[in-house]
């Protein structure tokens, strides 16, 4: 189960992508994170983000050695719309050892 509380560091996220010069209000080309523990969950989490319209890439860290399925879908950027994603790829996540690891953007600011 996603932490309900997360919504309040969904929020300040989102307010520090603003501050960087993002416009909230247009779409905005958002990665979401999910912790796997292997490249073949990775690769099961990221068909089922597929089937949701997600592009996806699996990724493992050469320093750390851990995986990560990236979800990437271009979006209106609410704190809801952004909990609400994080939530539903924490619940496709479970099923395969995985869990919603946080978000980032390299923002839509124009320049």
């Amino acid at each position: 189960m996603f932490d309900p509380e997360g919504k309040a560091v969904t929020a300040q996220a989102l307010e520090r992508i603003e501050a960087d010069g993002s416009d909230l209000s247009r779409p905005i080309e958002m990665d979401f994170f999910v912790s796997v523990p292997s490249a073949e969950s990775g690769e099961q989490v990221a068909a089922e983000a597929r089937k949701i319209g997600f592009e996806t890439s699996v990724e493992q860290d050469q320093e750390s050695g851990e995986w990560t399925c990236y979800c990437t879908k271009t979006i209106l950027a609410t704190v809801n719309t952004v909990f609400e994603i994080e939530e539903a790829l924490d619940d496709l996540a479970e099923p395969f050892g995985g869990y919603s690891d946080g978000f980032g953007t390299f923002g839509n600011a124009d320049g």
